[in-house]
């Protein structure tokens, strides 16, 4: 078998774009360090990974290059995140004894490092379905879960076999494991697939009419708390953790133009913790109600996704397509009750 060195370095030009992107991702094995401790759910089980050559998606007939999604760790030891600013669109989502995860979308930008890097979970299968062959990269999952991802219609990268793989991901020395494993992207990719491969069926323009003046909203799941407060200087919702203003890297505030909190269905799933915590798995199929921050105002609209394939669409309740404001995305989703 090819090193995954050697691996790392084949690349295929796609017909209909210009860009080099990696063309097959083959990469081996689990994260070290990613167990359940400060991480519920977390699995180390499992036998070394190799992901499936790059290929088409006949849904949005595969013209597009695979946008680079990664799953990235919200504990408070894992703050501030790295990478997460230069993200097109960032999900929230609720995993075991309530805390929260986050699902970062790169498609316009990539930054020296993303991370700190965390495992996947059921429902992320389902939330990627709506992009062409999009790149995972996460820690790892546990061992019952690795033929869904092995059969779903996305490109898995996880942190190679110790001594292999060298710069795809690194270990931070600043912080203990499993809260220190970093993405290179650019190990991964020459260059950022593009807004076109954002098939997330999201509008971008004018805000829609009326929405009730907003400077703050807070989403809560059992053991996480985040809080959106508008920013007239900067023309951003600044996003607050669990009471601490969110940064980056570098100090700057975490300040996303659009936030989306979208009621969803949060059911348990056949998986478990070691603790015994059950996964929650989260609906992103189906309709429903959200809440829509942009530009200080908070505007209820629908939303809906028939089927996985599709992006979300969010409209008025006259019908009308609901815009977001130009920069990045947050969507939260938070039960439905």
């Amino acid at each position: 078998m090819a090193t995954v060195g050697t691996r790392r370095k084949a690349r295929a030009r796609r017909a209909a774009t210009a860009r080099a992107l990696l063309a097959t991702l083959l990469v081996a094995g689990l994260a070290a360090g990613c167990t359940a401790s400060n991480g519920p759910g977390d699995d180390e089980r499992g036998s070394p990974r190799t992901s499936r050559p790059g290929g088409t998606d006949e849904t949005h007939g595969g013209d597009r290059p695979p946008v680079l999604a990664v799953k990235i760790d919200n504990v408070p030891a894992a703050r501030p995140q790295t990478g997460l600013e230069s993200a097109d669109v960032v999900y929230v989502e609720q995993v075991e004894g309530g805390l929260s995860r986050l699902m970062a979308v790169y498609a316009t930008r990539l930054p020296e490092s993303i991370g700190p890097v965390r495992s996947a979970r059921e429902s992320d299968l389902e939330l990627l379905r709506q992009f062409d062959r999009p790149v995972l990269a996460f820690s790892g999952a546990q061992s019952r879960l690795l033929p869904l991802i092995d059969r779903a219609p996305l490109e898995p990268l996880t942190p190679g076999t110790p001594g292999s793989g060298a710069g795809v991901y690194v270990r931070g020395t600043t912080r203990s494991a499993p809260h220190n494993l970093f993405l290179q992207p650019r190990q991964v990719m020459d260059d950022p697939p593009g807004r076109a491969s954002l098939t997330t069926g999201f509008r971008y323009g004018p805000p829609p009419r009326g929405g009730e003046p907003t400077s703050t909203r807070t989403v809560r799941y059992p053991a996480a708390r985040f809080t959106f407060s508008w920013s007239d200087a900067r023309d951003r919702w600044l996003v607050s953790m669990d009471g601490t203003p969110a940064v980056t890297a570098r100090g700057e505030p975490v300040a996303p133009a659009t936030v989306v909190v979208q009621h969803v269905t949060v059911r348990p799933s056949d998986y478990h913790d070691s603790r015994g915590n059950n996964t929650p798995y989260t609906e992103t199929v189906g309709s429903g109600t959200a809440t829509v921050l942009r530009d200080g105002r908070a505007h209820d609209v629908r939303w809906s996704r028939p089927d996985a394939s599709d992006g979300t669409a969010f409209t008025t309740d006259d019908g009308t397509e609901v815009n977001f404001a130009q920069g990045q995305v947050w969507v939260v989703y938070t039960e439905t009750t």
